[in-house]
């Protein structure tokens, strides 16, 4: 299936250059899908237009003429976009095959699982501590799928090879060549799953990606208009946690007189993988548009940063009582009888670290207490783990999502009504779409697709 949409998509690039773009250009289905999205961009956008497709929606009134390109238009050339990413995905593991280097890891991980059944059995484990003896059986159950998969890989790969000869047998009859022929060939592309799984089973897990997360949205660049979108970000995530159906509890929320913020945060979780979606979305959002306080019409450009921390439990981080200051004060801002009447805003302060947490979101001092804690929990735990990141391998340094807020990562144009990840190249056309949480997936999906891609290039490496 997989073999066949990806040649489809190559001959429709072939057909679309040949009708558009003048003389035919070569493009394989492997060359197509490792190709940079700037070269295939040409070919695609005409590609609508050709094929008769409309735009989803109606378009988008604050997009010139002059941008359309003819009938195809602005959410035409999104669709194109989408197209390239959803094409490269299914060649994802395609691109990436069982090398020396790979072997020779893959040899490794086999010896090392051997070394460690020979620990877990006979006297030698009458010796060991429990905490030693957990540890092993954790390590062997970690290795039990990539040797099972190796086992079924190097088992195929005799079966074929032993077909093979059969089928160059001179003795044989040709009906058993025949044969022998059809049966290798079926269990050729049976071999290409298992290496493709082999691979998936090699890829570096990251045990925070299952675990709930806290996000934060703060005010950058700008002013007020820079309040303005945080919300704007703030308010797309809970919308997107809305489209997955998870829980979002707002941690803190200030709203100023024209409806921005300069800081808000919330709990996010549920099931599947929330921090292996969204721990892509920390760094710094750029917005370009005409600021409701300009009067002569002037794009300004704006910014907001998002951190996304995993969630931490008790067990993870421990917080002693003694290392924490906690004071009450008085809630500010807009809001009801309580505001500026009881002490219910708490500003915790870890005295070893020096993180503080404010909250004055609740009218209980008691649950503002729980918030803040919940919010220290997973600040610490976010130091931790990027500690952890920066001592390791180069692959894990350079790892998207890491929290790394230097650098700008998403650009939202209102006049052109489009949305650029800076880091895939991947562009979405359609800003309500995005801003509701309904688009937003088209870009988590790209940079989970090229994250993956990092990760099985590395092991070519010898990384992993």
């Amino acid at each position: 299936m997989v073999a066949r949409r990806s040649s489809l998509a190559a001959a429709l690039c072939r057909v679309a250059a040949a009708v558009a773009a003048g003389p035919p250009r070569q493009l394989s289905s492997a060359s197509y899908a490792a190709a940079p999205s700037q070269l295939l961009h040409p070919v695609l956008t005409t590609l609508p237009s050709l094929l008769g497709w409309q735009p989803h929606g109606a378009p988008n009134p604050s997009v010139g003429c002059s941008r359309r390109r003819g009938s195809a238009g602005a959410a035409a050339s999104g669709f194109c976009m989408r197209f390239a990413a959803s094409v490269s995905s299914l060649e994802l593991s395609d691109r990436v095959t069982i090398t020396p280097a790979i072997e020779a890891q893959l040899l490794r991980i086999q010896q090392h699982h051997a070394d460690l059944l020979q620990q877990l059995s006979g006297d030698a484990m009458s010796n060991m501590a429990h905490t030693e003896m957990a540890r092993l059986n954790k390590e062997l159950s970690d290795l039990e799928p990539v040797v099972t998969a190796v086992q079924q890989l190097q088992a195929a790969r005799q079966e074929a090879a032993d077909l093979q000869a059969i089928a160059e047998e001179a003795g044989s009859e040709e009906e058993m060549r025949q044969m022998a022929r059809e049966e290798r060939h079926a269990l050729l592309e049976q071999l290409s799953g298992l290496e493709r799984e082999l691979l998936m089973q090699l890829l570096p897990k990251d045990s925070n990606d299952g675990r709930g997360v806290v996000v934060e949205v703060r005010a950058g660049t700008g002013g007020d208009e820079a309040c303005l979108f945080a919300l704007e970000l703030f308010r797309m995530y809970e919308r997107y946690a809305a489209v997955q159906g998870w829980s979002f509890e707002v941690v803190e929320l200030a709203e100023n007189e024209l409806g921005g913020c300069k800081l808000a945060s919330a709990t996010i979780g549920g099931h599947g993988a929330v921090y292996g979606q969204l721990k892509f979305e920390s760094g710094i959002h750029r917005v370009q548009r005409v600021p409701v306080t300009e009067s002569s019409g002037r794009v300004h450009t704006s910014a907001a940063s998002v951190a996304v921390l995993p969630q931490a439990d008790d067990v993870d981080v421990a917080i002693r009582d003694e290392d924490v200051r906690i004071d009450t004060y008085r809630a500010g801002g807009a809001g009801g009888q309580h505001v500026n009447c009881t002490n219910s805003a708490v500003r915790v302060t870890h005295l070893p670290t020096g993180l503080v947490v404010a909250i004055q979101d609740e009218r209980s001092q008691h649950k503002n207490k729980a918030k803040a804690m919940k919010v220290l929990r997973a600040r610490m735990f976010e130091a931790e783990q990027q500690r952890q990141r920066l001592s390791q391998s180069r692959e894990r340094k350079e790892q998207m999502g890491s929290g790394d807020r230097s650098e700008r990562i998403r650009t939202y144009n209102f006049p052109q009504g489009r949305v650029t990840d800076h880091r895939v190249g991947v562009t979405e056309h359609g800003m309500d779409g995005v801003l509701s949480g309904e688009r937003l997936g088209v870009f988590i999906e790209a940079l989970q697709v090229h994250h993956q891609s990092q990760l099985l290039a590395s092991l070519d490496q010898g990384g992993g």
